[in-house]
C-alpha cells in the first residue's frame, strides 16, 4: 500500500489538531482513498516533544528540514501570519512539494505569486481551511458551483464579530465589556484588531471574490468597517425595525464591476443570516444556475480547522497517487482566465440606511434634518425619537428607503456640521433582501 508522507511546520492549535486528525482517522481515511497518510515530521521552535502517541513523528527546529526532505510529498503551513511562512511555502514548492495552508492573510496577499510559482513546478496549493474553518467551502465554490455565473457572495465570516455582536444582542452589555469576556474565554486574541475591525473578514471576501469570478482581487479593493463603535442603543433600535447588527463581508456581481465590501449591516429578522449565533460563520452564494447555498458551521477552532486542512491533504494525495495533479485549478479558473478586478466604487452603493442623529430636543430640529436629507435625494421611511431632555442632546433614529452612498455622506457632513448635532452621526447600511425589495 502506498504511503504519503506529509510535513508539518506549526504545531500550535490549528497545527496540533490537524496532527490529532491525521491520527484520530487513519484508519478510515485509509478505507476511504486506498493509501496511507503519515505525518512524518513536525517543525516548531517552540515545541520540545511531541505528546506521546506522536511517536512514529519527528520533531525538527528548522522548517528547512522539513521542506528538503526528499520523503515528504505534502508541506502543511501551520504558523499564520506573513513572513516566513510565505518564504517557507515558496521553499516548499521550488522543492517540488505540494502545499496546504490555513493562512487566509497570506493567500488574499500573496497568493498569486504562490499559485503561479506551484503552476510552473506542477505541484497543488491547498487552502481549504483559510476561509470559515471547517466549512467546506473553498471546495463548494471550485467544483461544486462550477457550472455557475456566481451572482453575489455575502456572509458572516468572523466568529469573535459574530460571538461579540450576539452577546451584545442578547444581553445588552457594551462593546468593550464584551471583548473583555471574549478575550477571557479564548474566542478573541489579545489583540482583536484584526477581527472586530473586519480585516480578517476582508482576507476571507477576497480570496472568495477571486475563485468566484475570476478576478485579481486585492485586500485595497475592499472598503472595510469594523465593529467597535457599535453600541446598544444602536441594537436596540435595529430590533425596533425588525433587524439584527451582523459584520457581513458582501460582493454583489454587476458583470462588468463588482462589489466589495466588509461592514456592519442591519439584516432582516426573516433573513437566514440573522440568527446564526455565537462563534459560527454563514456564507451565502447566489448562482445564476443553482439559485441561494448556504454553507454554516464552525469558522474556526482546533478541529474543525484542522479537518478542512486534512481534508486538502486526502484531496492532493488523491491526485498524486492516480497521477492527476493539477486536475482542479486552484482558483477554480484556469490561470491565463484570471483578469484584473474592477471593483465598484463605494460611492455608487445604493441601499436603505440608519442613522442615529445625536440633536439638541430643541423645536424645528427634526424639520431641519429632513430638510438636509430631502436636499441630498434620501427620502425617510421612518423616525424614532425615544424620551425627551429639553435642550439636552437626544438620539434622533431616521431609517432611509434606498439612497446612494455618495449622497448620504453629503448630507451626514452637513448633518454633523449644525450645532444642534454635537456628536458625529452613527450610519448603518441595511441588507434589502427581495421581501424588502417588494414591500
Amino acid at each position: 500500500m502506498r504511503t504519503i508522507n506529509v510535513g508539518l511546520i506549526g504545531f500550535g492549535t490549528v497545527g496540533s489538531g490537524t496532527a490529532e486528525v491525521l491520527l484520530q482517522q487513519a484508519a478510515r481515511l485509509e478505507r476511504r482513498t486506498g493509501f496511507q497518510l503519515r505525518l512524518k515530521s513536525v517543525a516548531d521552535i517552540y515545541v520540545d516533544r511531541l505528546p506521546d502517541h506522536f511517536k512514529d513523528t519527528r520533531l525538527v527546529k528548522d522548517a528547512k528540514q522539513i521542506f528538503t526532505d526528499p520523503e515528504i510529498d505534502i508541506v502543511v503551513e501551520l504558523i499564520g501570519g506573513i513572513e516566513p511562512a510565505r518564504t517557507f511555502i515558496l521553499e516548499a514548492i521550488k522543492h517540488g512539494k505540494h502545499v496546504v495552508t490555513a493562512n487566509k492573510a497570506l493567500i488574499s496577499q500573496y497568493g498569486m505569486e504562490i499559485f503561479q510559482a506551484a503552476a510552473a513546478k506542477n505541484v497543488e496549493v491547498g487552502f481549504e481551511a483559510s476561509v470559515g474553518g471547517g466549512i467546506p467551502v473553498i471546495k463548494s465554490l471550485k467544483e461544486g458551483l462550477a457550472a455557475n455565473r456566481i451572482l453575489s457572495i455575502m456572509g458572516i465570516m468572523n466568529g469573535t464579530a459574530n460571538y461579540i455582536l450576539n452577546k451584545m444582542t442578547d444581553e445588552g452589555v457594551p462593546f468593550q465589556e464584551v471583548l473583555k469576556e471574549a478575550q477571557a474565554k479564548g474566542f478573541a486574541e489579545a489583540d482583536p484588531t484584526y477581527d472586530v475591525e473586519g480585516i480578517d473578514t476582508a482576507h476571507k471576501l477576497v480570496i472568495l471574490m477571486t475563485m468566484a469570478y475570476g478576478m485579481e482581487i486585492k485586500l485595497s479593493d475592499i472598503t472595510i468597517e469594523g465593529i467597535s463603535n457599535i453600541d446598544p442603543i444602536d441594537i436596540d433600535f435595529a430590533r425596533d425595525f425588525g433587524f439584527r447588527i451582523k459584520l457581513l463581508a458582501i460582493s454583489n456581481n454587476h458583470g462588468d464591476h463588482v462589489e466589495a465590501r466588509v461592514h456592519p449591516t442591519m439584516v432582516p429578522e426573516h433573513h437566514m443570516l440573522a440568527n446564526i449565533g455565537g462563534a459560527y460563520n454563514g456564507i451565502h452564494f447566489q448562482g445564476d444556475m443553482v439559485g441561494n447555498v448556504l454553507l454554516y458551521g464552525l469558522g474556526a477552532g482546533k478541529m474543525p480547522t484542522g479537518s478542512a486542512v486534512v481534508a486538502d491533504v486526502v484531496d492532493i494525495s488523491r491526485n498524486i497517487v492516480n497521477n492527476a495533479v493539477n486536475r482542479v485549478p486552484s482558483l477554480s479558473y484556469l490561470p491565463d482566465q484570471i483578469k484584473p478586478g474592477r471593483i465598484t466604487p463605494m460611492e455608487d452603493l445604493r441601499c436603505p440606511f440608519y442613522f442615529r442623529i445625536s440633536a439638541l430636543d430643541k423645536p424645528g430640529v427634526l424639520s431641519t434634518l429632513a430638510g438636509i436629507l430631502g436636499n441630498n435625494g434620501i427620502c425617510i421611511k421612518s423616525v424614532i425619537q425615544k424620551g425627551r431632555q429639553k435642550g439636552g442632546v437626544v438620539p434622533v433614529v431616521i431609517r432611509t428607503y434606498e439612497a446612494s452612498e455618495s449622497s448620504v455622506q453629503k448630507a451626514l457632513a452637513e448633518i454633523d456640521s449644525l450645532d444642534i448635532c454635537p456628536e458625529k452621526t452613527v450610519k448603518i447600511r441595511i441588507l434589502q433582501d427581495e421581501q424588502d425589495s417588494q414591500a
